[in-house]
């Protein structure tokens, strides 16, 4: 089996997208020719084609002044090139101005070319995204699954495993097995480094103080770093493709509030808000239904403004957790986020499981909760 190198994916997009303008200028070549040949016949007489070694050289040079290099060159590679050489002749003996005419029809097939490879750019985005699924499903949480999903070469790692499947491969046991592997690499690595493993360490403080309804049912890595972003994004098991796509859904949703929602998406416990709308989304949970009841009730909005982004915190993680045929018209919801900016309100209820602020505090669990279901990465 051939293994894609880097670039393989994007060349063989342009070669596709080539081959379908030409599909497109032959198109247009025919209805050409078709119209040409219906005009002469009306005005008394058809006119024969030109022989092919006059049509030849003079359409190869016409193609070459005024069309992209690369399809002109696919047209002339193609069988039917000397009968669209021909037609492309005959049109300019009826009387057609080549220069005008093909001008428009490359701008054309560069039209569809670019079409072509953004659809091939949005459909290895999707696999790409299908396979970080797969990936997150099988291999257990730790420094080889966080490695890979972080790598700049994870496209091409996608594309391989795409490659696999479609040669019937169990792509499951190969990652089982890749995960074996990577982790005596990394232990390897971490001895000449002289760094301590980090499955030994204890859980850092980012990933103790993330305990709490944000975190329920997620797979909070032991060593988890919230200073980081890209690196928790990664360590969450949130491709930077999804976390766009659920940073543009907090936008959507928050209409007219661009400095609120830019609060949200740039705050420190951001990651972990996106890894509960990936793990939503891994449910088939529609995101951006729950989302929108960010802006239904608005309690968030009453408070000191130093405190606005951990009540905008507070309410999305309501949001999210609360079902999409919960009515919130059907009366006043009082949530935390409400509780938190009224000083009448008074504690929280001793079942919140909200996170203490020392990770000291005794009755604290010792140890992140493995959910049997949790939201893998």
């Amino acid at each position: 089996m051939t293994m894609p190198y880097p670039g393989e994916p994007f060349a063989e997009a342009v070669g596709e997208a080539v081959q379908t303008s030409t599909m497109a200028v032959r198109l247009v070549l025919a209805v050409a020719d078709a119209v040409r040949r219906a005009a002469q016949r009306r005005a008394g007489g058809e006119r024969q084609l030109p022989p092919l070694d006059q049509a030849l050289p003079e359409a190869a040079g016409d193609l070459k002044a005024r069309l992209a290099p690369d399809v002109a060159w696919a047209l002339m590679s193609s069988p039917d090139w000397p009968a669209m050489a021909q037609q492309l002749v005959a049109l300019r003996q009826a009387g057609v101005d080549l220069d005008q005419f093909l001008p428009q029809v490359g701008d054309l097939a560069g039209s569809v070319r670019d079409a072509v490879v953004a659809n091939s750019a949005r459909v290895a985005a999707e696999r790409t995204q299908e396979w970080a699924r797969v990936l997150r499903a099988t291999v257990p949480p730790g420094p080889v699954r966080e490695a890979i999903l972080a790598s700049p070469t994870w496209p091409e790692i996608a594309a391989t495993m795409q490659d696999l499947h479609d040669h019937g491969i169990d792509v499951r046991q190969v990652l089982a097995a890749a995960y074996a592997e990577g982790l005596g690499i990394d232990r390897a690595v971490s001895r000449t480094l002289n760094t301590p493993q980090r499955s030994a360490a204890a859980p850092s403080r980012d990933a103790v103080r993330s305990y709490g309804p944000l975190t329920v049912g997620l797979d909070l890595p032991k060593d988890l770093d919230l200073g980081n972003r890209r690196r928790a994004l990664a360590q969450l098991g949130v491709s930077q493709s999804e976390n766009a796509r659920f940073v543009r859904w907090v936008h959507e949703a928050m209409p007219g509030r661009e400095r609120e929602a830019g609060l949200l998406v740039t705050s420190r416990q951001w990651p972990l808000l996106a890894a509960r709308m990936a793990r939503m989304q891994d449910d088939g949970r529609s995101v951006p239904n729950h989302l929108v009841r960010v802006m239904r009730d608005r309690s968030w909005e009453a408070g000191p403004v130093s405190q606005l982004t951990t009540r905008l915190l507070q309410a999305t993680v309501e949001a999210l957790h609360r079902p999409t045929h919960d009515d919130l018209a059907s009366g006043p919801v009082v949530t935390s986020a409400a509780r938190a900016s009224s000083a009448a309100a008074g504690p929280p209820p001793r079942t919140r499981n909200t996170a203490p602020l020392n990770p000291n505090t005794p009755h604290h669990p010792t140890r992140v909760p493995r959910p049997s279901a949790g939201r893998s990465r």
